[in-house]
């Protein structure tokens, strides 16, 4: 996979080195897929976030690598967005599940200590 340099944004021609993706298509990939969303600097300029590299790179390899078709790879984008948000509610309710938990035993040990007394 392509190496990503460390920045907080990207310009348009910085993303069509890293992903070997031309500027053209990264353009027009944009109108195709809306979660590719680069902001627009104060000269106009497009600027990409490491999470629209990474959606690139994702994009890049449905249609050149697994030879999907354009709108197979937005079919598939919108499930690899679904399968991320159901992880991301599992691990917070895990997180929040694990918090729970804690605090129960915390109130626990106080009563033991309360009644050992």
């Amino acid at each position: 996979m392509a190496q990503i340099p460390d920045k907080l944004y990207y310009k348009i021609g910085e993303v069509a080195g890293i992903t070997k993706v031309k500027p053209h298509v990264l353009r027009y990939w944009e109108s195709e897929f809306k979660i590719i969303s680069p902001r627009k600097s104060q000269t106009r300029q497009r600027v990409y976030t490491k999470r629209d590299l990474h959606l690139i790179l994702e994009i890049k390899r449905l249609l050149y690598k697994e030879k999907f078709t354009l709108e197979g790879a937005k079919k598939r984008m919108k499930e690899i967005q679904s399968e991320v948000a159901k992880q991301m509610k599992f691990a917070f309710d895990e997180e929040r599940y694990a918090n729970t938990l804690n605090h129960i035993k915390k109130e626990l040990a106080s009563i033991s200590k309360m009644l050992s007394e």
